[in-house]
């Protein structure tokens, strides 16, 4: 837990007002990094998030894309700027799991970042070719454990938290099935509807209406609650299995950014969730909004990180080099 005390030291020593003390910020445009390519989840919801921030604060607020090395690169990017609240990091959970899968990481994944705030909470589902006779979860056990080795299934990226749901599903279930990571949660999707895999983990909305279409079918979600958006799927949870912790998408900026600029960068965002706009462009995506204070948001990224340490020791995953 030190780097959480760490987090919350520095909150209450450089704390204060966010308006008071940040009379000068901003002044000029802000960047917001994604580290995935432009079309992707993070993506399309940095992207309403930023025109309204940038409404907000008064200046330009541009989503920046830097994919490459499973997100790595961007993260660094962001991780290695100056703490002066013009550039930031849009990242998903999986920020703090890749570690635990490569081994060149030039960054830690919780202290070289400030946390600003959770946006959102983002569901996950285990999809199946509709081919397959493969109707729930307990059919899925079955069929994989009658056919060993011979169920794929895609995933978004390597040392993703897809893969280690799957990785997860395989120790917990038994079965033998798997992994095909794939450069971004398109491309796997693609995958699976020309049926070079039988299976997917992707994130909710990007495939529901494929689902309801019938070309694919929806058999639980990976994590959490429930989705909103598509309430008629059970989880993984209500068959007695637990994956991986529940997925999140926040906004953080580099180490050392300071407090005031962080808690007006909080509040601004707060703001843009409460529009109506943005809350369903979000919602639309399959992404929960979420919301709530910086505090909050650093004791997410430390309990998440933790468990993804217990997860990924209890599976025996080493870190790659890659």
């Amino acid at each position: 837990m030190k780097w959480l005390h760490l987090f919350l030291a520095l909150v209450t020593v450089l704390g204060g007002t966010s308006v008071a003390a940040s009379q000068d910020y901003p002044s000029r445009l802000i960047r917001i990094v994604v580290a995935y390519a432009a079309g992707g989840g993070t993506d399309s919801a940095a992207r309403p998030t930023a025109q309204k921030l940038s409404q907000l604060l008064g200046q330009p607020v541009i989503v920046e894309n830097r994919p490459g090395a499973n997100s790595i690169i961007g993260t660094d990017f962001v991780a290695k700027s100056n703490a002066d609240g013009y550039t930031l990091l849009i990242n998903p959970a999986s920020q703090l799991l890749i570690p635990f899968y490569s081994g060149n990481v030039p960054y830690n994944a919780v202290a070289d970042f400030t946390p600003i705030m959770n946006l959102s909470v983002n569901r996950r589902v285990i999809v199946v070719n509709p081919q397959l006779p493969i109707n729930n979860l307990k059919e899925l056990i079955d069929y994989a454990r009658k056919n060993p080795g011979k169920l794929s299934f895609g995933v978004a990226a390597a040392g993703s938290a897809q893969e280690l749901a799957g990785d997860v599903l395989k120790a917990e279930a038994g079965i033998d099935i798997v992994s095909i990571p794939y450069r971004g949660g398109a491309p796997a999707l693609q995958g699976l509807l020309a049926g070079d895999i039988g299976m997917a983990i992707l994130v909710v909305g990007d495939v529901i209406e494929l689902v309801r279409a019938g070309k694919l079918r929806g058999i639980a979600i990976v994590d959490g609650a429930r989705s909103k958006i598509a309430p008629e799927i059970p989880t993984v949870a209500e068959s007695g299995i637990t994956l991986v912790p529940e997925q999140w998408l926040g906004v953080m900026g580099p180490r050392g950014l300071s407090a005031p600029v962080a808690n007006l960068l909080n509040e601004s965002l707060g703001k843009v969730l409460a529009e109506p706009q943005v809350h369903l462009a979000l919602e639309t995506l399959g992404y929960e909004v979420a919301g709530g204070t910086r505090e909050a948001f650093a004791t997410r990224m430390q309990d998440d990180i933790e468990k993804y340490r217990a997860l990924t020791q209890k599976l025996g995953i080493r870190p790659k080099a890659q």
